[in-house]
């Protein structure tokens, strides 16, 4: 974005690098394709549960973390893969972590699935 830009100009940029992240996303991301995948079925069967409107948005906000978390995790490797593409111990380290957020927030998920479906 260009440093001047204000107000309503600003939303609509920002709205638009977001759509091409999402297309990059959806492009270069067999995992996050996997989850939005996932995000949009298991939402679905979401509203033929016995569960609250809060219990049932709660299933769904975990979904919705595991693909947040994806997306930075992709933007993390691929900012480590831009600096180089030979090894080294702090990008294996940053690419390990970035794989460790993405499990742990699914993780959650499955935490919060089950806890909501097995009360």
């Amino acid at each position: 974005m260009k440093p001047g830009e204000k107000g309503l100009q600003r939303v609509l940029d920002a709205t638009g690098y977001s759509v091409q992240g999402l297309k990059a996303a959806w492009k270069y991301e067999e995992a996050f394709r996997m989850e939005i995948i996932l995000l949009i079925m298991l939402t679905g069967i979401t509203f033929f549960l016995p569960v609250s409107k809060m219990e049932q948005l709660a299933m769904i906000a975990s979904l919705f973390l595991v693909v947040i978390v994806e997306l930075l995790n992709s933007a993390l490797e691929a900012v480590v893969d831009r600096i180089g593409s030979d090894l080294h111990e702090l990008s294996g380290r940053a690419k390990d972590i970035g794989s460790a957020a993405v499990f742990v927030s699914m993780i959650f998920a499955g935490i919060t699935w089950l806890v909501v479906l097995v009360n």
